[in-house]
């Protein structure tokens, strides 16, 4: 029988780096989802309308998950968010191979190493935060995320901090754009937010429905069907939450400035410039991604 919320251990694949996870997910920007200290984070995580806080540390070669408060989960439920937060099932020797063979990429294996595409395992948390953060700098986009979830999102107290969990679409259906236009949201920005709680409300889309479309072109028209969700946040989405490997978030300022400075590509490459980079990590394009984001920041 499935155990309700359980503290467990889960094996750590050969290329992971907790510590160089945990700076990902403590970058100096305002998270309200998560606490992060030198040797743990914790978070809560969503299980259908259950939320869950967990804590998890490293101990002797294993993540360590510990439960904090909240919602029972079964366990196997939780397994699987944590594994998906950190990515724990890719294989990544080969595209460390690729990167090693990269002259000019092949420091990312070494000073990056053990690197995971920390994920979004809520596809509506991970399509909402791609559009909070359209065209603003990444500390107005915490600093919205903040407000969104504050105002709507379910919370959890464990000493003495109170824990957030990103707010469930219905939460968001019940808001209105004269409620957020004090938060600093755009109408056009809150009129989307709103538009996609209501596809996930519906059902009109969900995260079993892009599972089932038999290509990573067809989910990107099926995402940018949706009122507000254009090419960048598409892939971003699938990159994030479905862990799709060839997704590329195309027009991203960031990859570009990334590629400029490492590859003396333009500012604003041309498809067949960044498939000319991109060609080498086929299947790994995702993580190229992250890499060339993790470039930019000095630790």
């Amino acid at each position: 029988m499935n155990k309700l919320a359980p503290d467990f251990l889960l094996p750590i694949p050969p290329i992971f780096s907790f510590r160089e996870c945990l700076w990902f997910l403590d970058r100096n920007y305002d998270d309200i989802m998560h606490r992060v200290t030198e040797t743990s984070v914790t978070k809560p995580f969503r299980v259908g309308k259950k939320v869950a806080l967990l804590e998890i540390s490293e101990e002797e070669g294993k993540l360590l998950v510990q439960f904090r408060g909240g919602d029972l989960v079964e366990e196997n439920d939780l397994r699987e968010q944590v594994i998906a937060l950190f990515d724990l099932g890719a294989n990544l020797a080969p595209f460390y191979e690729r990167l090693k063979a990269d002259d000019e990429l092949a420091f990312m294996a070494k000073e990056f190493f053990g690197l995971r595409l920390i994920g979004i395992p809520d596809l509506f948390e991970a399509i909402c935060w791609s559009i909070i953060g359209q065209q603003i700098n990444l500390s107005f986009a915490y600093s919205l995320k903040r407000r969104i979830v504050e105002l709507a999102g379910e919370k959890i107290t464990y000493d003495d901090h109170v824990f957030h969990a990103f707010p469930t679409p219905a939460r968001v259906v019940a808001l209105t754009v004269e409620q957020l236009r004090p938060l600093q949201f755009s109408g056009r920005k809150a009129e989307y937010l709103i538009g996609v709680a209501n596809a996930f409300e519906s059902g009109e889309i969900s995260k079993a429905q892009l599972l089932a479309l038999p290509t990573t072109e067809a989910m990107v028209q099926r995402l940018t069907s949706l009122r507000g969700v254009g090419e960048w946040t598409a892939h971003y989405s699938l990159m994030k939450s479905l862990k799709v490997p060839t997704s590329v978030p195309y027009g991203d300022v960031g990859l570009y400035n990334a590629l400029a400075a490492l590859k003396k590509l333009p500012k604003r490459p041309s498809r067949t410039e960044l498939a000319s980079v991109f060609a080498p990590f086929q299947g790994h394009e995702a993580y190229l991604t992250l890499y060339l984001w993790r470039s930019l920041a000095v630790r």
